[in-house]
């Protein structure tokens, strides 16, 4: 009889210690398709560290597979995870050019998009010794010849090189014209604009913003809807050229989810999303917040994967 009574004792402390312990919603594992120290990198670990903070997850692991414009992470993450609601990826606007240019054989088709998480515009600059002042030389050289003006930016295919294709085609230039150098790091590229070496430069305007504010380049226009803080520049639509173009970053899970893993997962970053660490992690890192999720999110991928598929072909990239 006192061993059945220490027995129910014992369970019934049991069962009350589990229920005072949190409950967290899941282990995640985080894949950054890409090296450390990079923007799908730093994207992986600041989900990481907010998540474990915010009690969203007990536990969260990132990996780094790099190669390919994140290509190589994807097949691997779709290949290694089929209905798996503990995986994750990362990834961006990028990837969207990366996997038509490398012909990858698999999309993002293959994944569950979850979430766009942040976003960034595209700046356009010049050296402050240029005798190009506003968008509109930049524009008038382009179209009397769009060879002599070289654009320095990011990998071929990439967000810069799309931004570029959508310019010329904007303002009436055929894009397969465009004279676009491609540079593998941020460094050699900002090194190229500040030494002549290219016409203008193009990238996320955090590339940028240490020299445009110390007076080193002159920032012509964004790519965005509105103008970045802080800057008189105007954005190309107000600069006369019809272009508006976001380099987002998002989060994926695995193929093969139900619908109600998948509403789970969602649910994680619907409370991140909303968490006053990750508005602060956005605010240090300087990360618009552009958070999309569900079915909306979905039919902007759909979109911008078509336009990219669009802008490539019209630049020549892809057949």
């Amino acid at each position: 009889m006192e061993d059945s009574l220490l027995k129910h004792i014992f369970l019934t402390s049991m069962f009350a210690a589990a229920i005072a312990l949190p409950a967290f919603a899941a282990d995640y594992t985080i894949m950054a398709p890409a090296a450390p120290g990079g923007g799908w990198d730093q994207t992986a670990r600041s989900l990481q560290q907010v998540m474990q903070k915010e009690g969203i997850s007990g536990n969260v692991q990132v990996m780094n597979v790099p190669g390919a414009g994140g290509t190589i992470g994807l097949a691997q993450f779709t290949g290694q995870n089929n209905g798996n609601p503990n995986a994750l990826i990362v990834g961006g606007y990028v990837m969207v050019g990366a996997i038509l240019t490398n012909k990858s054989p698999v999309s993002l088709k293959d994944v569950t998009p979850i979430a766009r998480l942040t976003g960034e515009y595209e700046a356009i600059v010049v050296p402050t010794s240029s005798d190009i002042k506003t968008m509109a030389d930049l524009v008038a050289k382009l179209k009397a010849d769009p060879g002599s003006v070289s654009w320095g930016g990011g990998s071929a295919g990439g967000t810069d090189h799309i931004a570029v294709g959508l310019i010329a085609k904007a303002v009436g230039v055929d894009p397969t014209k465009i004279n676009y150098v491609a540079f593998s790091g941020g460094g050699e590229a900002l090194a190229a604009i500040l030494g002549g070496q290219v016409t203008a430069g193009i990238s996320g305007y955090g590339e940028f913003e240490s020299q445009v504010k110390s007076g080193q380049l002159r920032l012509l226009a964004v790519s965005g809807d509105e103008r970045i803080e802080g800057t008189d520049a105007p954005t190309l639509k107000e600069a006369g050229v019809d272009v508006s173009l976001q380099n987002w970053r998002m989060v994926a899970a695995a193929p093969g989810l139900s619908a109600e893993q998948t509403a789970a997962v969602t649910a994680d970053f619907d409370k991140l999303s909303k968490s006053a660490s990750w508005q602060e992690m956005l605010k240090t890192k300087g990360w618009a917040d552009t958070y999309l999720a569900g079915d909306a999110f979905k039919a902007q991928l759909d979109k911008d994967v078509s336009a990219t598929e669009t802008i490539l072909k019209d630049i020549g990239l892809v057949q």
